[in-house]
């Protein structure tokens, strides 16, 4: 306690001392603010009295004014205890002034925007369109001769600039605006005196127009003005549009153009104005899609893919120019246009290929072209560390999609497969033991395109058309390829369960599901489809042909089919039951191990469904023999049924096992035990009539199945009173009535009087049993449904 009482002393003088202090710099503050105000007061009344003769009332004024400032000081005085914030106290006057300023702010700055801006834009775009006008028209009437028009062009033109130079030391962005449009006449001038009227040789014209350039470069960095740029180099694109006779002079088209981007690339490298290098890129884009769509033919193989490549690298060197040297942080819009870039410039390269003749076998060297394009700039960022890690990476992804769009291009079939499975698999490596998910992203897309490529694969190759001279068992190409493959994608689910991703984006949650499966998927689908080809084969294999009425006729071994289709239902159950038991032993993953429940239970229903029904169509192709002279069905149909019971009990042990897993969490003993006498039921069912059927009992299906069913549904009452459980008692009863059911509305039709005697008298001995059982135990019945 006196410990707590000194430290409470203490800190009660800090406090004091700490208040004596804000009151000192209230009263300071106060002070120098009434300094201030009388300073103000005192030079507005000299000036007054130097400037005007000045009234009374005026002067009454500023009096008033001086008094409220005193008094208001004399009561912050008063006040100095009360602590108070400077930024809220201000001068009444002030804030006065500025809010009329603000509302005159307000009101002049659309007038000002419209009158210093908008409209002098708008009278040189005028300018220049009335002088495109004005030449056009004289151009159509030959008013005047060539020379003398351009000569005259140039005279207003320069004339323009003149008077922009002029106007630049008082009226900068008035005299950037007349610079512009004098810039873009001088060019569609020199434009016309060359491509119209042949004024100039090829070079002149071209060294005038790159002067012209040079200009516009200087005077945009000299005015810092954008809109130089814009209207001096972009604006120019509309000049060979504006004035085109259709000479078709492509060459002299695209190197205008050419120059133009020339000059917007000298600019990058000082500014990034990146609305004008957007609106160059459309343009230029524009009018090489337009033309090549248009007007390009195989005779311009040469000219078309020399400006591609130009137009391409200036745009790439101007893209990574001001990235390099201002290391400037990549934006979406980055990404998206040097993407879009590359892509035009592969895709038109790829068609100029595909219609040259012979150009079909280079399109993988081309492709492999822009790899090694993209890895020269990715080793030049490397080496001398230019820029951020977003630009190598992002380089280093065209590498590898190029090299990757490469392999399809030159190759085919499971080498395509092959390459893009171990490229995704690096790629995932990387990004995800790097913490790289530029690179992990990649690898998801190649993943994908690795497996729809596998399906391609399998699509080609398991097929009826392929005989078996073209294939073997397990010993094929294309099942090697899906062995790895599923090696790839296993390699890829071991580093993903090894390194958690840190704050994992959706797309990465999506793939901690996506990859194994696509491992799962493809394990199981390389065996089955082989199993599935192998009995295509023999099928196919067994063609006969046989003599009829119209001569001869195929015809096939069918039993075959029924032994896929069965086989391939039982691979289905082994590999669930397997794949179950890796899961409880192993992996202990809750997702997978709903996933192989749910598929147990599906192929469970499809085998007594399905299976069963196969299994009766064997047993019917063996009693038959038919085309036997042909084919050899021997008694493996019969002893198909016992291995497929075997799997089927596999299967059932392996969902009890999995069942029973403390991740799977749900009450499995009731469901379990259900499927497990519904399951019992129906293949005890499915052997009754085979059996009968083997002995050539007519009735099988009727006096056999209600027996069974009605002593079957009395083992589960006498079960479901010993277990105490009620569930099996319904189930007994629910039987019990469907035998019932059948046996009136079904089995008493064709039945003769022996067999309905039979069948009556069981059923009525077995409902006696099961009414005797449940009076003698009827006292475990109800203390089991008490509370």
């Amino acid at each position: 306690m006196p410990n707590n009482q000194d430290q409470i002393n203490n800190l009660m003088q800090k406090l004091e001392l700490l208040l004596r202090k804000q009151q000192d710099f209230n009263i300071e503050v106060n002070e120098i603010r009434r300094d201030i105000q009388i300073l103000r007061n005192t030079q507005a009344i000299k000036f007054n009295e130097e400037t005007t003769n000045q009234t009374t009332k005026p002067q009454e004024v500023i009096v008033e004014k001086e008094a409220v400032v005193v008094d208001t000081v004399v009561e912050m005085d008063t006040a100095a205890t009360t602590p108070i914030e400077i930024d809220s106290v201000q001068e009444e006057p002030k804030i006065i002034s500025e809010k009329k300023i603000s509302l005159a702010k307000g009101k002049s700055n659309l007038e000002k925007f419209i009158g210093e801006n908008l409209i002098n834009k708008i009278g040189i775009l005028i300018t220049v369109i009335g002088v495109g006008i004005g030449a056009k028209y004289s151009i159509e009437n030959n008013l005047i001769s060539p020379l003398t028009r351009i000569i005259l062009g140039y005279l207003v033109g320069i004339s323009l600039l003149g008077f922009g130079f002029k106007l630049k030391a008082k009226y900068q962005s008035y005299s950037a605006v007349l610079v512009s449009g004098a810039l873009a006449i001088l060019y569609f001038l020199t434009y016309i005196a060359y491509d119209l009227y042949g004024l100039f040789p090829q070079m002149v014209a071209f060294g005038i127009m790159l002067l012209f350039t040079v200009f516009g470069v200087v005077a945009a960095l000299n005015y810092n003005k954008q809109i130089i740029a814009h209207i001096g180099l972009v604006g120019a694109y509309a000049v060979p549009f504006l004035l085109s006779n259709d000479s078709g002079n492509v060459t002299a088209l695209f190197s205008y153009i050419a120059l133009i981007n020339i000059g917007l690339l000298v600019i990058s490298f000082k500014k990034y104005w990146k609305a004008l290098y957007y609106v160059a890129f459309a343009f230029t884009w524009l009018i090489y899609g337009s033309w090549y769509v248009l007007s390009s033919s195989n005779e311009d193989f040469t000219i078309g893919f020399t400006f591609l490549a130009l137009f391409f690298s200036l745009f790439y060197a101007t893209f990574l120019a001001f990235k390099l040297i201002k290391s400037e942080k990549f934006q979406v819009a980055d990404i998206v246009l040097i993407m879009l870039n590359s892509f035009i410039f592969y895709g038109f390269g790829i068609a100029w290929l595909y219609d040259y003749e012979g150009g079909e076998f280079y399109l993988g060297l081309f492709t492999l072209l822009n790899a090694v394009i993209h890895f020269a700039i990715t080793v030049i960022i490397f080496k001398r560390k230019l820029a951020d890690r977003k630009l190598f990476f992002l380089t280093s992804g065209f590498v590898l999609t190029f090299i990757t769009i490469a392999v399809p291009v030159q190759l085919d079939g499971n080498w395509v497969t092959l390459f893009w499975a171990f490229e995704a698999a690096l790629l995932f490596w990387i990004g995800r033991t790097k913490k790289v998910k530029f690179y992990e992203y990649l690898s998801y897309i190649l993943v994908v395109l690795a497996f729809l490529s596998l399906t391609m694969d399998w699509a080609a190759r398991y097929s009826y058309m392929n005989t078996t001279d073209e294939w073997s068992l397990l010993l094929n190409t294309t099942f090697l390829t899906s062995i790895l493959c599923v090696a790839v994608f296993g390699f890829m689910n071991y580093i993903q369960s090894k390194f958690n991703a840190e704050k994992p984006s959706v797309v990465q949650k999506l793939m901690t599901i996506g990859i194994p499966a696509l491992f799962v998927g493809t394990l199981f689908f390389a065996f089955y489809l082989e199993i599935e080809q192998y009995w295509t084969n023999a099928f196919q294999a067994s063609k006969i042909d046989l003599t009829g009425t119209d001569g001869y006729y195929p015809d096939f071994n069918y039993n075959l089919k029924d032994l896929e289709a069965i086989w391939l239902i039982l691979y289905t159950m082994f590999f669930i039951s397997a794949l179950s038991f890796i899961n409880i032993i192993k992996v202990k993953n809750k997702v997978l191990g709903i996933v192989a429940l749910g598929s147990a239970l599906l192929i469970t229903l499809i085998f007594l469904t399905n299976g069963l029904y196969t299994l009766s169509e064997l047993r019917e192709n063996f009693l038959t023999q038919e085309l036997s002279e042909y084919y050899n069905i021997g008694a493996y149909n019969i002893y198909m049924r016992y291995i497929s019971f075997a799997f089927l009990a596999f299967l059932l042990f392996a969902i009890y096992k999995l069942a029973k897993q403390e991740y799977i969490k749900i009450n499995y003993k009731i469901p379990f035990e259900i499927l497990m006498h519904t399951a019992i039921i129906w293949v005890t069912s499915s052997e009754l009539l085979n059996w009968m059927d083997i002995s050539g009992s007519e009735q099988s299906y009727k006096l056999g199945l209600s027996i069974l069913w009605g002593f079957y549904a009395l083992l589960l009452i006498a079960l479901g009173i010993w277990k105490k459980k009620k569930y099996l008692r319904i189930g007994a009863i629910v039987l019990f009535s469907i035998t019932l059911i059948k046996l009136f509305f079904y089995d008493i039709s064709s039945l003769n009087t022996i067999s309905k005697t039979i069948v009556f008298v069981s059923l009525g001995v077995l409902l006696l049993i099961i009414s005797f059982l449940y009076n003698k135990y009827k006292h475990i019945i109800t203390d089991e449904t008490k509370p």
